[in-house]
Parts: structure tokens; sequence; C-alpha cells
């Protein structure tokens, strides 16, 4: 100011004339010469972020207020961004504006004015995410239980995924797939985010296999350290995952917002490997322990068929009886078959005796008419032609005394009665085929009932739930009684159902199980 006033010629009034960018730049000098490093506190206000990247700002107290620019290059190197009401200690110089005739601070670095100030932004932007449901229970997906394939994301450098790995190997290796990434600074949270999304993006069936579960690791730390887990962007990309992911970021005591929005929160990386897989021995141990209980019941359930199967075998009556009723009545229609074929041939013999005893006078008298006739005739003819007709007569007459034999009536009787055995040795085949299938109905219908028997069906794991004498078989109707009782293979037992009012309980004692059959409730 002093060269300006130095090298001004005289004027009128002995006053110097400056324009007005010297007087800018006089006052710019000044201000930066004086003002060349500061730090100032306050709160921060009228936050403008254009889309130049440069952020505009005033820095403000009870009564006064400084603007503040913080230029592109030296806003995406801040570990925390501001945000409006954010208390603040910016650090940088003073300049002026000359366009606006205005003084302002470029800010080159701005922190939280303390762990205040940084949980007080924090439970902020905590409470703003849990207002868009970000954090809701509901959003949170269950874990697998035996993931094939586990993608982590830390940094691969780090004593965590060291521990990942060996707590994984002693329980149950897995394949793991790392995505490495920052873990504190400007480049943890975009990295991240990143590594989530990218996670989320593999196709199935790829040449790179899609995680089944996802670890979000990082050790112990302050917590400016661990401020990148408590970025939108990271907690978005947590609750936008279609992949199960668990949140172990720092110790027990640390807690950042990607812990709301996981489905999963461990409280080291080390308890994320344990909550990822089971322990293989104890899997191992199990199914032995299931095999066995297999085994003990297909054992008893066989021996309960076999004493079902002998108790029916003794209710059943014996072959031999069932075919006693029909041998007896085949024995008395056999005893009665022998004078009814001889009161029969006796009623034949009487009936041909009697005809033959009504057409032995009716011979006579043709007989006598015909030697009448004979003699008439013989007469009036030679007696050649007399003998002729006399030998014609006889042997018309011994023709028709043939015809009147008994004997031949006798052989159609014998006839009748050979006729009659062979009836009644075809009655005794039908009847021996007829007992004999029969039985085999019989035997199949036994061996439908032991398999589609209601014992049977509750013997291979099956109950009937009963209220009363009515047998319940829908959830409604359950739900409308307010006590049920259960059939078992070895007993009842009376239940109440969830929401009704429980009912004493009855005094009758139950069944005591055997000794290899455990505890159903």
């Amino acid at each position: 100011m002093d060269d300006l006033i130095e090298d001004a010629g005289p004027g009128p009034g002995n006053a110097p004339e400056f324009t007005v960018s010297e007087i800018s730049g006089a006052v710019k000098r000044a201000v930066e010469g004086g003002f060349s490093h500061i730090r100032v506190r306050g709160e921060v206000g009228r936050l403008s972020l254009p889309r130049s990247g440069h952020v505009y700002l005033d820095l403000k107290d009870d009564r006064s207020v400084l603007a503040a620019v913080i230029w592109k290059g030296t806003a995406q190197r801040l570990p925390h961004p501001p945000e409006e009401g954010m208390e603040v200690i910016a650090t940088g110089r003073l300049t002026t504006f000359p366009g606006q005739s205005k003084y302002q601070m470029v800010i080159e670095d701005l922190r939280p004015a303390g762990a205040g100030a940084l949980m007080a932004m924090l439970e902020k932007r905590r409470m703003a995410l849990a207002a868009e449901g970000l954090f809701d229970p509901s959003r949170k997906k269950p874990l697998p239980f035996l993931p094939e394939v586990i993608g982590v994301v830390t940094s691969p450098s780090g004593a965590v995924i060291r521990d990942i790995l060996h707590r994984l190997r002693d329980r149950f290796p897995r394949s793991v797939l790392i995505w490495p990434v920052a873990v504190q600074g400007i480049h943890c949270a975009p990295e991240v985010a990143r590594a989530i999304r990218g996670f989320n993006a593999l196709p199935v069936d790829g040449p790179i296999p899609r995680p089944d579960l996802i670890i979000v690791a990082r050790g112990g730390g302050s917590l400016e350290d661990l401020w990148g887990f408590n970025e939108d962007i990271v907690v978005r990309a947590a609750a936008e995952s279609a992949i199960a992911l668990i949140s172990a970021v720092g110790h027990e005591t640390d807690t950042t917002l990607i812990d709301h929005a996981a489905d999963h929160r461990a409280p080291t990386p080390t308890a994320a490997a344990e909550r990822a897989v089971p322990v293989r021995m104890d899997l191992l141990a199990w199914l032995s322990t299931q095999e066995g209980i297999l085994t003990r019941s297909m054992s008893g359930a066989l021996a309960n068929r076999r004493q079902r199967l002998s108790d029916l075998a003794r209710a059943l009556p014996r072959p031999e009886s069932l075919l006693d009723a029909a041998r007896q009545r085949l024995d008395l229609a056999a005893a009665g078959l022998a004078p009814a074929l001889r009161h029969r041939g006796f009623l034949a013999r009487a009936r041909i005796e009697g005809a033959a005893a009504r057409l032995a006078p009716a011979l006579d008298r043709a007989l006598g008419k015909k030697q009448l006739a004979l003699g008439q005739t013989a007469a009036r003819l030679n007696p050649a032609t007399l003998q002729a007709q006399t030998r014609q007569a006889r042997t018309d007459l011994a023709r028709l005394i043939r015809g009147l034999d008994p004997a031949r009536k006798i052989r159609r009787l014998t006839e009748a009665r050979t006729r009659l055995n062979d009836l009644s040795r075809r009655l005794d085949r039908a009847a021996t085929m007829g007992v004999a299938a029969k039985r085999d109905k019989l035997a199949a219908l036994d061996r439908l009932h032991g398999t589609l028997g209601p014992a049977q069906t509750l013997q291979r794991g099956y109950a009937v739930v009963r209220a009363g004498s009515a047998v319940i078989t829908r959830q409604s109707d359950a739900a409308q009684h307010s006590a049920l009782e259960i059939e078992f293979a070895d007993g009842r037992l009376a239940v109440t159902p969830l929401g009704a009012p429980a009912k004493p309980a009855s005094r009758a004692t139950p069944p005591k199980p055997g000794p290899d059959q455990g505890r159903l409730f």
C-alpha cells in the first residue's frame, strides 16, 4: 500500500488515485501475507456442492460468518466430508475474491472438532438411514448353514484375513474369494461398496464362483480409522446385497453403521469365521448319533412288526378249521347220494314193471287178434303164403318183445349212475379249488392289513390329533380347541395349542418310553 502511495503522482487536493484492480490486488496481498496459515473453529452453515466438485460453505459462530471454499482436489482427500451443522476445525489461508469484493478462507484440511462432533454426526446419519428402513430387521436374510464359497472384503496384507482363513481351516474348510480393499482413509468407503456390489454382480454359473456368504472384516481402531464403514455408500451397498452379509468391523466394543445394515454382526473377524461355518467334527459326531438312532428305530420298528404279525397270526383260525364245515357238508352230500341213487333206481324199476304189467294184456289181446286174423287169412290163402305170413308175424312179435326188455332200462339206469358219480368227483374238485382261492385271498388281505392298518401307520412316525372324539386335520380347526390329544404308536399325549388356555394335566400316567426311545417334545 505504501508503494502505491509513493508511486502515485500529485493530484487535486494532494490525494493519490488507484484503479479498482490495484486496490483489490493490494488488499489481496495484505490479507494473504497476514493470514497465510490459520486454523478456525466453527459450525458449518450454508453448504453448497456444485457439479464442478468444489465445496462452498460458511463457518459461523454466534456472532460472525466466514465464507470458505474447498477446492475439488482437496475435497476428494478429506476423511470426513463436511455436513451442515457440523462443528469443525478448518486449516487453510485467507484470501480475497476481487469479483465480489469479499474475503474468504481457502480450506486445505477440515476435521470434526473432537470425537463428540463425530459421534453427533454419526448419530444423525444413523437416524436418517434408519428412517429409510435400511436397518429394518425384516430386511435381514438368514445365513446359509454351510456355504460353498465365502467372499471376504478386507485388506489382503493384514492379520484379519489370516485369522479368518486359519479359523475356517480349523472348523470346516471352504473356498474363499478375497476382494482386496483399503480399510481406512478416503478410498475405504468407495472400495468396500464396490466390493460388495461386485460380489453380488457375479453370475451364478460364471467362471468365478458366486459367493454364498460375504464377510466384511477389519481389525480394531479409532473412530476416525473406522469412519469409512459409516459412509452412506457402504451402508446402502450392505443393505442392498442379495447375498447374506456378516459385518466384522473392529472389536466387540466398536460399532459402525454397516453393523446395523448387515444380516449378522460379529464382534471380531474370528467370530465371523466361526459364525460362517459349523465345526466339521461336531457334524460328524451328530451324524453318527443320528445313524445310531435310525438303526435303533429301524430295529424297533421291525421287532414291532414281527410281534404284531405274530399276534395277528394267533388271532386267525387254523387253515384246517376253515375246511371243516365244507368237508362236513360234502360228507353229508356224499352220504345221501347212494340212498338217493338206490331210491331213484327203485322208482325207475317200478315204473318199468308197471308199464310192463300194463303192456302184457294188450300184447295178449293183440296176439289173439293176430292169430284170429291169421286163421281167417289161412283159410283164404294157400299153405305156403300162410307159412310166410306166420314167420313175419313171429318176427314182429319178437321185435316187440325185445323192445319191452327191462335190461335196456337197467342199462340206462347204470349210465345215469355213472354220470352222477362223475358229477360228484367234479364237485369235490370244485370245492377244493374254491377253498384254496379263499385261502390265498385271506392271506393277501392279511398282508394288506399289516401294511395299511392304522397301528402300522402310527409305527411309521405318523400321529393322529384328536379333539374329544373328533379327528383334527387342519391347523385352523386345532386353534379353536383349548385341549388336544395326540395319538402315537405307544399311547396318547394331551397337549394345549399355542394361544389357548392351558388345561390341567390328566392324572393318567403316560406310558413309559422304551429303553431306546427318546422324548418327542
